[in-house]
């Protein structure tokens, strides 16, 4: 009833509009009486090509201009102005293009046609075009200019999303319009695939009154309609109940789902609260609301609240499962507010509200197995002077193990770097003493990690944790014999935390420590400083090639750096930072060579506290870069070149401690990638470990251990201790690049004029699934992923192997069917892991779809129509078999 009330009375309206707005405007602007002589020749030869221009019909105030492709003729004795082949008339904002127009001086009468080819083809059908209006097309028109009386058949025209087609259309004196016969649809065809058709019909200034509507598919009329309709012409937007769908769930029984409200608070905002009810107890309610300022900002928020029951009554299956979850989106259109920034993305809830709910009834894969909902709240300001101010609010939600972490708030300040030594009116060269810059960095935070069903007790409130983090670098660099860039400087960092923490440690039999740690609430700083300098240059090679075809040269790029850190020993129990542990009677703990023990009091602290010891270091690293010159043999001047990267950053680094008692070399890393083709690129990365491992007796067993000797010393390389790679291979990269040129394009569209929360759920599986997107411009592609993970602890010992196969791909079987897939294989369970596959129909203004997902948990089927447009979403048959319905 609602879809049907909507579509007449949009229909009948867009009517009005069409032809009495276009209508006053003939009637204002064109056919005038006048005594300017007219040009009475017709031209015997006209040339096709060559357009004609008929004189001006003038008055004083107005001015009429019209031109035919073919000839103009005018009828002195009838006093009827004949234009044909490609006629046009125009008028300030008014235009009209028709292959025949006529017009009736004596009877004020102007009429429009097109004509028959002698193919049998009407062409040249009258396109009127208003300015600030859209395009209406009819295949013939009348309107008498007096009277203002005016008759349209075979209308088409664009109305918001709809298509207006066929029938015919009267104005009245009295400005009633009269219709018959025309169909609404969004199918933009001149002849819709469907359509709501409306037989007849009365548009009065403030009522429609209808007689028969129905819906029509492929000219076919259904029954489904209503006999006749009345109905108030409101000027704004309207609210209205929402029916609900009946239907049957086989767990929770007959249903009818998503009836409710829609509230249309103004131009800006609206709201829609819905519900569902299950006749064995269970049922869900729905809020939601969009609202949007062109230019500024675009947003929605969705709340959901669910009681499930399943089973049987009487069965602990059938307790009351109540969940709910808050979805927030805004973003701001970033020229609204030049320097300021204002998002949000809020996603929280209940850990097993998409798994109770088959992910808010979606049945989204995705969002029934996500294990993290994220939250952010962002506020950033960069004022003239480029102090950069950001206020932000996030959480995390682990649905499995139900833990939430949350910072609120999260505060950042940054100050760009100065150079305090410097002066604006310098002439010249920088003095050392001017390349001096300091800065200044700010991060406060207030977080607290708890359980789901602890965070909003009062005593939560007890453990947040506060602290600021304070950064002072000053630096300076220069070059050194124009090859090396070297720089030198010293940072200072002050913590600033709330709370610290006291440790009492219990002596147990087998001798072992068990401390008991407290929180001692209380402000307390630490401040700790360190020093740096650091030299790097680049190393090119180049090798010349004559002999080997099209491959001309082999070039090498190196960069090593190296660097020098110092940081003092701020573990000194007199500073305050550091505590000697005690046992509950007061005495020290000690540890197996009898040395006393230290905790740091900022341990578990958020920015943490000062490190233990002293720590004097050398970092050093090489990165590498290797690229092939070839000639392009399709190159016509010969001289044609292309670039192939072989080897893209590959570098290794590592540290030596001098001040270290033992194991002064840390675990060398390496990393790299390498882009063979387009089509194939692979990132790799491992860890070297330079110490030797020895076969020593441990409590009478013979146990390997780690000593401080280097592999080299004994002749063999650093032991490989962790090892890894993976790629993407696509068949078609064009297929993914031409998805995320889509992706992009919609996601600044939807930032500039924002979009409803059911194309807000679209674009994010689209984001969330390659699958998602379906473009029937792309014939086929195929790609699929792998990675490969190798890992041994410190001796060689614990060896594991993780490796995941992920492959997906489409391929139109005709220009209008297409199949998709997505699959994989795992490993450790030695089958596929969760498969599905899809089938699309393009229906020009329908899809038709079917989904399959063949095992697994989530097994299941649909069959989808529905309308592209997404004016008339609820016009949409589904068939769906749902995975909770298997018990």
């Amino acid at each position: 009833m609602k879809l049907l009330r909507y579509i007449i009375f949009l229909s009948l309206t867009v009517s009005l509009a069409s032809v009495s707005k276009r209508s006053y405007a003939v009637s204002e602007s064109f056919w005038q009486q006048d005594t300017t002589k007219i040009d009475t020749i017709k031209r015997a030869n006209p040339q096709v090509n060559n357009v004609q221009t008929g004189a001006a019909d003038t008055t004083a105030s107005q001015k009429v201009e019209h031109r035919a492709e073919d000839s103009t003729r005018v009828d002195p004795v009838n006093d009827i102005v004949h234009l044909y082949g490609k006629a046009r008339l125009t008028y300030q904002g008014f235009e009209l293009d028709a292959d025949y127009i006529q017009y009736n001086r004596r009877t004020n009468q102007l009429f429009a046609r097109g004509s028959w080819t002698p193919g049998g083809k009407y062409v040249g059908r009258p396109i009127l075009k208003m300015e600030g209006q859209s395009t209406s097309m009819a295949d013939s028109l009348r309107y008498n200019t007096e009277t203002m009386e005016a008759q349209i058949w075979g209308v088409f025209t664009e109305q918001e999303g709809g298509f207006f087609t066929g029938g015919r259309a009267k104005k009245q004196p009295d400005d009633e319009i009269h219709s018959q016969g025309q169909t609404y649809s969004t199918c933009n065809l001149p002849h819709p695939h469907f359509g709501i058709h409306i037989t007849k019909g009365i548009v009065t200034e403030n009522q429609i009154i209808t007689g028969p509507v129905y819906l029509k598919i492929e000219d076919v009329p259904l029954p489904i309609g209503l006999p006749f309709a009345f109905f108030p012409k409101p000027n704004k937007r309207s609210s209205g109940v929402i029916l609900p769908s009946p239907g049957e769930d086989f767990t929770r029984g007959f249903f009818l789902r998503d009836g409710g409200y829609y509230l249309g608070l103004s131009d800006y905002w609206d709201a829609r609260i819905t519900g569902t009810i299950y006749t064995r107890g269970s049922y869900d309610l729905n809020v939601a609301t969009n609202y949007i300022k062109r230019y500024k900002y675009t947003g929605n928020i969705n709340f959901s609240y669910s009681n499930s029951r399943y089973g049987l009554e009487g069965t602990p299956e059938y307790d009351p499962k109540k969940d709910f979850n808050l979805q927030w989106s805004h973003s701001q259109n970033p020229n609204a507010r030049p320097g300021t920034t204002f998002s949000a993305s809020v996603n929280a809830g209940t850990a097993s509200y998409n798994r109770n709910t088959a992910g808010g009834t979606t049945y989204d894969f995705e969002r029934i197995a996500q294990n993290t909902l994220r939250s952010a709240i962002s506020y950033g300001r960069v004022f003239d002077s480029g102090i950069n101010l950001s206020l932000a609010a996030d959480a995390a939600q682990e649905t499995l193990n139900q833990t939430v972490s949350i910072r609120l708030p999260d505060i950042s300040l940054s100050v760009p770097t100065f150079s305090p030594f410097d002066s604006p009116d310098r002439v010249g060269e920088q003095k050392w003493y001017q390349k001096i810059t300091v800065g200044y960095n700010m991060q406060a935070s207030n977080s607290i990690t708890t359980i789901e069903s602890e965070l909003f007790k009062r005593s939560s409130l007890n453990k947040f944790q506060n602290a600021v983090n304070h950064q002072i670098p000053i630096n300076m660099a220069f070059t050194i014999a124009d090859y090396f860039n070297f720089n030198t400087g010293v940072n200072y960092t002050e913590r600033w935390a709330f709370q610290t923490i006291s440790k009492t440690y219990t002596r147990v039999v087998n001798g072992s420590h068990v401390p008991r740690i407290d929180t001692i609430p209380g402000f307390k700083r630490n401040g700790v400083y360190d020093l740096n300098m650091g030299l790097s240059t680049k190393v090119y090679s180049t090798a010349q090639f004559t002999k080997f075809g099209n491959f001309k040269a082999l070039r090498h790029v190196m960069t090593p750096r190296v660097s020098f850190g110092y940081t003092p020993d701020f573990s000194d129990p007199s500073r305050g930072y550091y505590k000697i542990a005690q046992y509950e009677d007061g005495s020290q703990v000690r540890d197996s060579r009898g040395e006393l023990i230290k905790y740091s009091v900022f341990e578990g602290a958020v920015y943490g506290g000062p490190g233990l010891g002293r720590n004097a270091s050398i970092s050093f690293g090489l990165d590498n870069t290797v690229e092939a010159k070839v000639l392009t043999p399709n190159d016509t001047t010969g001289k044609g070149e292309k670039k192939i990267p072989i080897i893209q950053g590959l570098g290794i680094s590592g540290s030596y401690n001098f001040l270290a008692e033992n194991f002064k070399l840390s675990r060398l890393n390496f990393s790299g990638r390498s882009q063979f083709t387009e089509k194939l690129g692979i990132n790799y990365n491992g860890t070297l470990n330079p110490y030797q491992v020895e076969i020593q007796t441990v409590n009478g067993v013979q146990t390997p251990v780690l000593v401080d000797r280097y592999t080299w010393q004994a002749g063999r390389l650093p032991r490989l201790t962790n090892f890894g790679f993976s790629f993407d291979y696509s068949l078609n990269p064009e297929a993914l690049k031409r998805r995320n040129e889509n992706i992009d394009e919609v996601n600044e569209i939807a930032q500039q004029r924002g979009i409803t929360e059911e194309q807000a759920e679209a674009l994010a599986r689209v984001s969330r699934d390659p699958n998602a997107f379906v473009d029937f411009n792309i014939p086929w592609n195929f790609a699929f992923s792998y990675s490969f993970q190798y890992a041994t602890d410190e001796v060689g010992r614990n060896g594991s192997i993780t490796n995941t196969l992920n492959f997906n791909g489409d391929a139109n079987i005709t220009p209008k069917w297409k199949v998709q897939f997505n699959s994989g294989w795992d490993f450790k369970a030695n089958t596929f892991s969760q498969t599905s596959f899809s089938i699309y129909r393009d229906l020009h203004c329908w899809d038709m779809s079917f989904s399959w997902v063949p095992f697994g948990q989530y097994q299941s089927y649909s069959v989808d129509i529905k309308v592209k447009a997404s004016v008339l979403q609820d016009l949409k048959l589904s068939k769906r078999k749902n995975y909770y319905t298997r018990f």
